[in-house]
Protein backbone atom coordinates (compact mmCIF):
# COMPACT_ATOMS: atom_id res chain seq x y z
CA UNK A 1 0.00 0.00 0.00
CA UNK A 2 3.26 2.37 0.82
CA UNK A 3 4.65 2.19 -2.09
CA UNK A 4 1.64 3.27 -4.28
CA UNK A 5 1.77 6.65 -2.23
CA UNK A 6 3.37 9.03 -4.13
CA UNK A 7 6.54 10.48 -2.35
CA UNK A 8 6.50 14.53 -1.85
CA UNK A 9 8.76 16.22 -4.22
CA UNK A 10 11.59 17.56 -1.88
CA UNK A 11 12.13 21.14 -3.73
CA UNK A 12 15.26 21.30 -2.32
CA UNK A 13 16.03 24.22 -4.90
CA UNK A 14 12.51 25.54 -4.73
CA UNK A 15 12.58 26.41 -1.32
CA UNK A 16 14.68 28.52 1.00
CA UNK A 17 14.37 27.99 5.17
CA UNK A 18 14.31 32.02 6.88
CA UNK A 19 15.48 31.62 10.64
CA UNK A 20 15.23 34.69 13.01
CA UNK A 21 17.52 34.77 15.73
CA UNK A 22 19.85 36.61 18.87
CA UNK A 23 21.58 33.70 19.65
CA UNK A 24 23.73 30.33 18.38
CA UNK A 25 21.50 28.57 16.71
CA UNK A 26 22.35 24.95 18.07
CA UNK A 27 18.49 23.70 17.86
CA UNK A 28 19.30 23.23 14.03
CA UNK A 29 21.09 19.74 15.11
CA UNK A 30 18.10 17.84 15.76
CA UNK A 31 16.46 19.35 12.38
CA UNK A 32 19.32 18.55 10.46
CA UNK A 33 17.51 14.93 8.89
CA UNK A 34 14.56 17.20 7.40
CA UNK A 35 17.18 20.47 6.83
CA UNK A 36 20.00 20.05 5.70
CA UNK A 37 19.28 19.84 1.90
CA UNK A 38 17.99 23.65 2.17
CA UNK A 39 19.16 26.75 1.29
CA UNK A 40 19.17 28.34 5.14
CA UNK A 41 18.51 32.29 5.16
CA UNK A 42 19.48 33.48 9.00
CA UNK A 43 17.91 36.31 10.13
CA UNK A 44 20.36 37.89 12.73
CA UNK A 45 18.70 40.23 15.04
CA UNK A 46 20.07 42.35 17.54
CA UNK A 47 23.58 43.67 17.88
CA UNK A 48 25.56 42.69 14.85
CA UNK A 49 28.90 42.65 16.20
CA UNK A 50 27.44 39.69 17.92
CA UNK A 51 28.88 36.34 16.22
CA UNK A 52 26.09 33.58 15.68
CA UNK A 53 27.10 30.15 15.88
CA UNK A 54 25.75 27.68 13.07
CA UNK A 55 26.18 23.59 12.87
CA UNK A 56 28.97 22.75 10.68
CA UNK A 57 27.68 21.09 7.11
CA UNK A 58 24.53 23.51 6.95
CA UNK A 59 24.32 25.49 3.23
CA UNK A 60 22.92 29.23 4.89
CA UNK A 61 23.44 33.07 4.10
CA UNK A 62 23.41 35.09 7.13
CA UNK A 63 22.51 39.16 6.93
CA UNK A 64 22.80 41.34 10.47
CA UNK A 65 21.59 44.50 10.93
CA UNK A 66 24.56 46.10 9.08
CA UNK A 67 23.52 44.01 6.41
CA UNK A 68 20.18 45.25 5.93
CA UNK A 69 20.80 49.07 6.09
CA UNK A 70 23.48 48.15 3.31
CA UNK A 71 21.22 46.15 1.14
CA UNK A 72 18.65 48.80 1.50
CA UNK A 73 19.70 51.83 2.20
CA UNK A 74 17.20 54.44 4.03
CA UNK A 75 14.28 51.59 2.65
CA UNK A 76 15.87 49.46 5.70
CA UNK A 77 13.17 51.94 7.80
CA UNK A 78 10.72 48.96 7.10
CA UNK A 79 12.52 46.53 8.66
CA UNK A 80 11.67 46.04 12.80
CA UNK A 81 14.76 45.85 14.96
CA UNK A 82 14.81 44.13 18.01
CA UNK A 83 11.74 41.60 16.76
CA UNK A 84 11.10 38.79 15.03
CA UNK A 85 9.21 40.35 12.58
CA UNK A 86 13.26 41.20 10.85
CA UNK A 87 12.35 37.89 9.32
CA UNK A 88 10.76 39.20 6.77
CA UNK A 89 14.00 40.49 5.14
CA UNK A 90 15.02 36.73 4.33
CA UNK A 91 11.51 36.61 2.40
CA UNK A 92 12.97 39.83 0.29
CA UNK A 93 16.29 38.68 -0.43
CA UNK A 94 15.10 34.82 -1.05
CA UNK A 95 15.55 34.25 -4.66
CA UNK A 96 13.24 31.16 -4.20
CA UNK A 97 9.77 30.16 -5.08
CA UNK A 98 8.61 28.74 -1.58
CA UNK A 99 9.59 29.87 2.46
CA UNK A 100 9.55 27.97 5.30
CA UNK A 101 9.96 30.17 8.29
CA UNK A 102 10.05 28.40 11.68
CA UNK A 103 11.78 30.06 15.69
CA UNK A 104 14.83 28.58 16.75
CA UNK A 105 12.93 27.09 20.27
CA UNK A 106 10.62 25.00 17.63
CA UNK A 107 12.06 21.51 17.97
CA UNK A 108 10.83 18.34 16.27
CA UNK A 109 7.49 17.09 17.88
CA UNK A 110 5.98 13.56 17.33
CA UNK A 111 3.07 11.80 16.14
CA UNK A 112 1.40 9.68 18.63
CA UNK A 113 2.90 7.19 17.21
CA UNK A 114 6.04 8.07 18.73
CA UNK A 115 7.49 9.02 14.96
CA UNK A 116 9.53 12.50 14.54
CA UNK A 117 7.29 14.19 12.31
CA UNK A 118 9.15 16.10 9.15
CA UNK A 119 7.14 19.91 9.60
CA UNK A 120 8.51 20.84 6.15
CA UNK A 121 7.80 17.75 4.05
CA UNK A 122 3.65 18.65 5.58
CA UNK A 123 3.76 22.27 4.30
CA UNK A 124 5.39 20.78 1.00
CA UNK A 125 2.24 18.84 0.89
CA UNK A 126 -0.06 21.93 1.96
CA UNK A 127 1.30 23.98 -0.72
CA UNK A 128 0.94 21.43 -3.23
CA UNK A 129 -2.19 20.59 -3.24
CA UNK A 130 -5.23 22.56 -4.27
CA UNK A 131 -7.23 24.68 -1.35
CA UNK A 132 -11.01 25.15 -1.18
CA UNK A 133 -12.18 28.50 0.33
CA UNK A 134 -15.64 28.60 -1.25
CA UNK A 135 -17.12 25.73 0.19
CA UNK A 136 -16.51 23.87 3.62
CA UNK A 137 -15.31 19.83 3.19
CA UNK A 138 -16.72 18.21 6.49
CA UNK A 139 -14.30 15.97 6.28
CA UNK A 140 -11.58 18.24 5.59
CA UNK A 141 -9.41 17.98 3.43
CA UNK A 142 -10.12 16.25 0.80
CA UNK A 143 -6.98 15.49 -1.83
CA UNK A 144 -5.47 13.76 1.35
CA UNK A 145 -4.68 9.68 1.33
CA UNK A 146 -8.21 8.21 2.67
CA UNK A 147 -10.27 11.50 2.14
CA UNK A 148 -12.32 13.02 -0.47
CA UNK A 149 -15.06 15.66 -1.35
CA UNK A 150 -18.49 14.67 0.83
CA UNK A 151 -21.80 14.08 -0.67
CA UNK A 152 -23.06 17.25 -1.56
CA UNK A 153 -19.86 18.79 -2.22
CA UNK A 154 -20.42 20.96 -5.85
CA UNK A 155 -18.92 19.39 -8.19
CA UNK A 156 -17.87 22.44 -10.05
CA UNK A 157 -15.74 23.51 -6.99
CA UNK A 158 -13.82 20.24 -6.51
CA UNK A 159 -10.44 21.69 -8.54
CA UNK A 160 -9.85 23.84 -6.08
CA UNK A 161 -7.54 26.81 -6.19
CA UNK A 162 -3.93 27.40 -5.47
CA UNK A 163 -2.55 27.22 -1.83
CA UNK A 164 -0.62 30.61 -0.96
CA UNK A 165 -0.07 30.31 2.58
CA UNK A 166 0.06 26.95 4.97
CA UNK A 167 0.17 27.34 8.64
CA UNK A 168 1.08 24.88 10.88
CA UNK A 169 0.50 24.36 14.62
CA UNK A 170 2.78 23.63 18.19
CA UNK A 171 2.54 21.07 20.61
CA UNK A 172 3.66 22.22 24.61
CA UNK A 173 3.98 25.58 24.54
CA UNK A 174 0.58 27.49 22.74
CA UNK A 175 0.94 30.90 21.22
CA UNK A 176 -1.03 32.34 23.47
CA UNK A 177 -1.16 36.58 24.34
CA UNK A 178 -0.34 37.47 27.93
CA UNK A 179 -3.33 37.81 29.38
CA UNK A 180 -4.13 34.19 28.99
CA UNK A 181 -0.43 33.05 29.75
CA UNK A 182 -1.20 34.55 33.06
CA UNK A 183 -4.23 33.18 33.51
CA UNK A 184 -2.77 29.69 32.45
CA UNK A 185 0.48 29.42 33.11
CA UNK A 186 0.87 25.94 33.03
CA UNK A 187 -1.06 24.87 30.32
CA UNK A 188 0.29 22.89 27.43
CA UNK A 189 -1.20 21.91 24.74
CA UNK A 190 -1.14 18.09 23.76
CA UNK A 191 -3.93 17.50 21.60
CA UNK A 192 -2.81 16.33 18.20
CA UNK A 193 -5.66 17.04 15.94
CA UNK A 194 -4.37 14.84 12.42
CA UNK A 195 -6.02 17.19 10.00
CA UNK A 196 -5.27 20.17 7.62
CA UNK A 197 -8.31 22.70 6.50
CA UNK A 198 -8.71 25.24 3.78
CA UNK A 199 -9.51 29.10 5.89
CA UNK A 200 -12.89 30.00 4.43
CA UNK A 201 -12.86 32.58 2.19
CA UNK A 202 -14.25 35.91 4.60
CA UNK A 203 -12.76 34.50 7.59
CA UNK A 204 -9.65 36.00 9.01
CA UNK A 205 -7.26 34.24 11.48
CA UNK A 206 -4.54 34.69 13.65
CA UNK A 207 -1.27 34.20 11.79
CA UNK A 208 1.44 32.22 13.83
CA UNK A 209 5.21 33.00 12.46
CA UNK A 210 6.93 30.17 14.01
CA UNK A 211 6.24 27.33 11.75
CA UNK A 212 4.69 28.51 8.41
CA UNK A 213 5.18 28.46 5.14
CA UNK A 214 4.07 30.32 1.81
CA UNK A 215 4.36 30.61 -2.01
CA UNK A 216 6.42 33.38 -2.25
CA UNK A 217 5.62 33.87 -6.16
CA UNK A 218 1.71 33.69 -5.15
CA UNK A 219 1.79 35.79 -2.08
CA UNK A 220 5.41 37.17 -0.86
CA UNK A 221 5.07 40.66 -1.46
CA UNK A 222 2.03 41.22 1.11
CA UNK A 223 4.12 38.70 3.99
CA UNK A 224 5.34 41.94 5.75
CA UNK A 225 5.53 41.71 9.00
CA UNK A 226 4.73 45.18 9.74
CA UNK A 227 6.73 47.76 12.63
CA UNK A 228 7.40 46.24 15.42
CA UNK A 229 10.11 46.14 18.68
CA UNK A 230 12.58 49.06 19.07
CA UNK A 231 11.13 52.41 18.80
CA UNK A 232 8.04 50.85 17.55
CA UNK A 233 4.61 51.10 20.36
CA UNK A 234 3.67 47.39 19.92
CA UNK A 235 5.17 44.00 19.50
CA UNK A 236 4.33 40.33 19.22
CA UNK A 237 1.55 41.31 16.15
CA UNK A 238 3.37 41.26 13.42
CA UNK A 239 2.83 37.68 12.14
CA UNK A 240 -0.93 38.86 13.00
CA UNK A 241 -0.53 41.87 10.43
CA UNK A 242 0.52 39.92 8.27
CA UNK A 243 -2.07 37.28 8.40
CA UNK A 244 -4.78 39.77 8.30
CA UNK A 245 -3.17 41.34 5.32
CA UNK A 246 -2.40 38.09 3.25
CA UNK A 247 -6.10 36.92 4.29
CA UNK A 248 -7.73 39.94 2.55
CA UNK A 249 -5.32 39.58 -0.29
CA UNK A 250 -5.79 35.82 -1.34
CA UNK A 251 -9.84 36.48 -0.91
CA UNK A 252 -9.49 39.01 -2.98
CA UNK A 253 -7.25 36.90 -5.90
CA UNK A 254 -8.76 33.39 -5.49
CA UNK A 255 -6.15 31.76 -3.58
CA UNK A 256 -6.08 29.35 -0.69
CA UNK A 257 -4.94 29.38 2.89
CA UNK A 258 -4.68 26.38 5.03
CA UNK A 259 -3.98 25.49 8.55
CA UNK A 260 -3.33 22.26 10.76
CA UNK A 261 -0.48 19.93 10.38
CA UNK A 262 2.67 20.19 10.74
CA UNK A 263 2.89 20.19 14.27
CA UNK A 264 6.53 21.72 15.64
CA UNK A 265 7.43 21.09 19.50
CA UNK A 266 7.28 24.90 20.81
CA UNK A 267 9.76 24.57 23.76
CA UNK A 268 9.57 27.54 25.71
CA UNK A 269 6.93 30.13 26.77
CA UNK A 270 8.08 33.69 26.79
CA UNK A 271 7.61 35.99 29.87
CA UNK A 272 4.07 36.40 30.10
CA UNK A 273 4.94 40.47 31.71
CA UNK A 274 7.28 41.32 28.44
CA UNK A 275 4.94 40.42 26.16
CA UNK A 276 1.84 41.73 28.24
CA UNK A 277 4.22 45.17 27.68
CA UNK A 278 4.51 44.34 24.26
CA UNK A 279 1.06 43.65 23.40
CA UNK A 280 -0.82 46.01 25.34
CA UNK A 281 -1.80 48.13 22.58
CA UNK A 282 -2.28 45.96 20.46
CA UNK A 283 -4.94 43.99 22.61
CA UNK A 284 -7.45 46.71 22.39
CA UNK A 285 -6.59 48.58 18.64
CA UNK A 286 -7.39 44.30 17.79
CA UNK A 287 -10.54 45.54 18.77
CA UNK A 288 -11.00 47.73 15.85
CA UNK A 289 -8.15 46.43 13.42
CA UNK A 290 -10.15 43.23 12.64
CA UNK A 291 -13.26 44.92 12.23
CA UNK A 292 -11.61 46.80 9.25
CA UNK A 293 -10.11 43.87 7.91
CA UNK A 294 -13.18 42.10 7.71
CA UNK A 295 -14.91 45.05 6.04
CA UNK A 296 -12.04 45.80 3.32
CA UNK A 297 -12.96 45.33 -0.16
CA UNK A 298 -10.25 45.59 -3.11
CA UNK A 299 -11.19 46.90 -6.29
CA UNK A 300 -11.49 44.59 -9.25
CA UNK A 301 -7.91 46.53 -10.95
CA UNK A 302 -6.29 45.21 -8.14
CA UNK A 303 -4.66 41.70 -10.07
CA UNK A 304 -1.80 41.88 -8.50
CA UNK A 305 0.04 41.20 -4.77
CA UNK A 306 1.92 44.54 -5.44
CA UNK A 307 -1.37 46.66 -6.29
CA UNK A 308 -3.48 45.20 -3.78
CA UNK A 309 -1.30 45.81 -0.93
CA UNK A 310 -0.44 49.40 -1.98
CA UNK A 311 -4.40 49.67 -2.30
CA UNK A 312 -4.90 47.89 1.47
CA UNK A 313 -1.72 50.29 2.74
CA UNK A 314 -4.00 53.49 1.54
CA UNK A 315 -7.10 52.40 3.64
CA UNK A 316 -5.06 51.33 6.46
CA UNK A 317 -3.75 54.90 6.10
CA UNK A 318 -7.25 56.55 5.95
CA UNK A 319 -9.45 54.52 8.21
CA UNK A 320 -6.99 53.43 11.25
CA UNK A 321 -4.97 56.91 10.81
CA UNK A 322 -7.33 57.94 13.18
CA UNK A 323 -7.00 55.49 16.24
CA UNK A 324 -3.21 56.32 16.32
CA UNK A 325 -0.35 58.01 14.47
CA UNK A 326 1.47 54.54 14.13
CA UNK A 327 -0.94 53.13 11.41
CA UNK A 328 -0.04 56.35 9.01
CA UNK A 329 3.71 55.11 9.76
CA UNK A 330 2.82 51.54 9.38
CA UNK A 331 1.35 52.26 6.07
CA UNK A 332 4.10 54.21 4.81
CA UNK A 333 6.50 51.35 5.79
CA UNK A 334 4.15 49.10 4.04
CA UNK A 335 4.64 50.94 0.55
CA UNK A 336 8.21 51.21 0.96
CA UNK A 337 8.31 47.46 1.84
CA UNK A 338 6.95 47.00 -1.82
CA UNK A 339 9.33 49.65 -3.42
CA UNK A 340 12.00 47.42 -1.76
CA UNK A 341 10.89 44.69 -2.56
CA UNK A 342 9.91 45.20 -6.30
CA UNK A 343 13.80 46.40 -6.62
CA UNK A 344 15.40 43.41 -5.35
CA UNK A 345 12.79 41.25 -7.21
CA UNK A 346 12.44 43.09 -10.24
CA UNK A 347 11.68 39.88 -12.59
CA UNK A 348 8.38 38.81 -10.08
CA UNK A 349 7.20 42.32 -10.07
CA UNK A 350 7.40 42.52 -13.95
CA UNK A 351 6.30 38.78 -14.35
CA UNK A 352 2.79 39.77 -12.44
CA UNK A 353 2.51 43.43 -14.27
CA UNK A 354 2.75 41.37 -17.31
CA UNK A 355 0.04 38.79 -16.70
CA UNK A 356 -2.39 41.59 -15.58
Amino acid sequence: MASSVTPTPLLKDELDIVIPTIRNLDFLEMWRPFFQPYHLIIVQDGDPSKVIKVPEGFDYELYNRNDINRILGPKASCISFKDSACRCFGYMVSKKKYIFTIDDDCFVAKDPSGNDINALEQHIKNLLSPSTPFFFNTLYDPYREGADFVRGYPFSLREGVSTAVSHGLWLNIPDYDAPTQLVKPRERNTRFVDAVMTIPKGTLFPMCGMNLAFDRELIGPAMYFGLMGDGQPIGRYDDMWAGWCIKVICDHLGLGVKTGLPYIWHSKASNPFVNLKKEYKGIYWQEELIPFFQAATLPKECTTVQSCYKELSKQVKAKLGKIDDYFNKLADAMLTWIEAWDELNPSTSQKLSNGK
